[in-house]
């Protein structure tokens, strides 16, 4: 499974031999489970374990609310009232997915953000890295898809919005805003679209999580320092690797095990903390909600969206270049998936020969900006779309796409990386060796 030299699975028994001569399942559950993995990896590297349980939670609840679920127009409202008040238990399955839902989506953009310090994306991990973001997009369609079930105001006012930018794209816009919709506009067509997409669309992300650490199982897992694990020997891997199981599963589930006592006080306590109150009124198409606005996971990207007015510069050379072509509410898709698209092409765009984070003082300052203009824009995406939230909306995507089309490139050119590790084993030695004195490595 894994390039890295180590010990496989070998049957002992008459029965192991069997099994493995015909289904060798045994032998590449072993193989996963002790697959040799870096042994310097910090606590950022738990979230792959709670993004796990949040897949599978999701499909699970999902499955059991959909037996209780209505996709009508007349009775999907109230069908999911239905859920609330009659079903045995079923506040706790749909606090769950619903908060599950946002649970996922913190999970994932920590998983992100590591991988972007500590340039998980870099050769040879660019496919992982592609796949993972495929994934972000799956995330993001059958969340949009499942906000809009409950048809409530923001789930129907919601869909309008959305379906409405596909209008923009030339000359194909209007036949693709048809086929999603079912018609002119959002009606029962719509959910029962909504609904067949959101049930299947977890199974395919979960076909793509197993692609996805397929890939990283061939490549081996990235770490703190960037540096590859040792592959002349067996003996020189083992000196930087710990088996996947018992070391890394039992810090997973320990990790999980904080993240879920979070979870459920605010399943348990605040479970509607992170919706919106508008959602508890039936949809009415006659009566337009007075700020519409998406979950708090899309917020980033809404902003981004709206900061692209016709007043914008670039969106006034754009549509005169292009004749008029690129409108600004083009102008604004284009920005918005472009935003995900240049995330994706990280590994491409980032030029330095140093893989993480932490040996590049340059870099560690413009990834800190990052960091708090994705925090902004969720405000901002949240604000009404006036003075001064829009123009701080520009500053903000200009510097999204500024530090990937622009900064990444040049500070592989300009910036002084710090000494990095020879080894693996000198970083974990350094970190929680015994060593002292003279002979120590100071830590980070």
């Amino acid at each position: 499974m894994s390039g890295i030299p180590h010990d496989h699975y070998e049957p002992k028994t008459g029965g192991e031999k069997w099994l493995h001569s015909r289904l060798p399942i045994v032998g590449l559950i072993y193989d996963t489970i002790m697959i040799p993995t870096p042994k310097n990896l910090n606590w950022l590297w738990i979230w792959g374990i709670v993004l796990a349980f949040c897949l599978a939670l999701q499909i699970v609840t999902g499955i059991i609310l959909v037996m209780h679920y209505t996709p009508h127009v007349d009775l999907a409202f109230s069908s999911v009232e239905h859920i609330m008040r009659n079903v045995n238990g079923g506040f706790m399955i749909r606090y769950l997915h619903a908060n599950g839902a946002s649970l996922f989506f913190i999970a994932v953009y920590i998983h992100i953000f590591r991988g972007l310090y500590y340039g998980s994306y870099k050769a040879p991990r660019e496919i992982t890295w592609i796949i993972g973001m495929l994934i972000y997009l799956m995330m993001m369609g059958t969340a949009f898809m499942g906000y809009v079930l409950p048809w409530g105001q923001m789930s129907f006012w919601g869909a309008t919005v959305i379906t409405g930018l596909f209008g923009a794209i030339p000359f194909i816009g209007e036949p693709i805003q048809t086929l999603l919709l079912g018609g002119p506009a959002v009606d029962n067509a719509t959910l029962n679209r909504f609904f067949s997409l959101h049930y299947l669309l977890p199974f395919v992300i979960a076909g793509l999580v197993i692609v996805h650490i397929w890939a990283f199982h061939t490549t081996g897992n990235n770490n703190p320092t960037g540096v590859e694990v040792r592959r002349g020997s067996k003996e020189e891997a083992k000196k930087d690797t710990l088996p996947f199981w018992p070391y890394f599963v039992i810090k997973d589930f320990l990790g999980l095990a904080v993240v879920l006592v979070i979870f459920w006080a605010i399943v348990g306590f605040m479970p509607n903390y992170l919706g919106h109150p508008d959602n508890y009124i039936e949809a009415n198409p006659l009566q337009t909600p007075a700020h519409i606005v998406p979950e708090w996971y899309f917020l980033p990207f809404y902003a981004i969206l709206r900061a692209f007015t016709s007043e914008v510069w670039v969106v006034q050379i754009a549509s005169f270049v292009t004749g008029g072509i690129v409108d600004a509410k083009f102008f604004g898709v284009l920005a918005m998936f472009g935003a995900i698209a240049v995330m994706a092409l990280a590994p491409w765009l980032d030029t330095s020969r140093v893989r993480s984070g932490r040996f590049r003082p340059q870099f560690k300052w413009w990834f800190l900006l990052l960091v708090i203009d994705f925090f902004a824009l969720m405000w901002l995406g949240a604000m009404p779309a006036e003075e001064p939230y829009a123009s701080i909306s520009l500053v903000a995507s200009a510097y999204w796409f500024g530090y990937f089309l622009v900064i990444l490139p040049l500070l592989g050119v300009i910036e002084k990386p710090l000494t990095i590790p020879e080894t693996i084993e000198a970083d974990f030695d350094a970190h929680y060796g015994k060593k002292s004195g003279a002979d120590a490595t100071p830590a980070e």
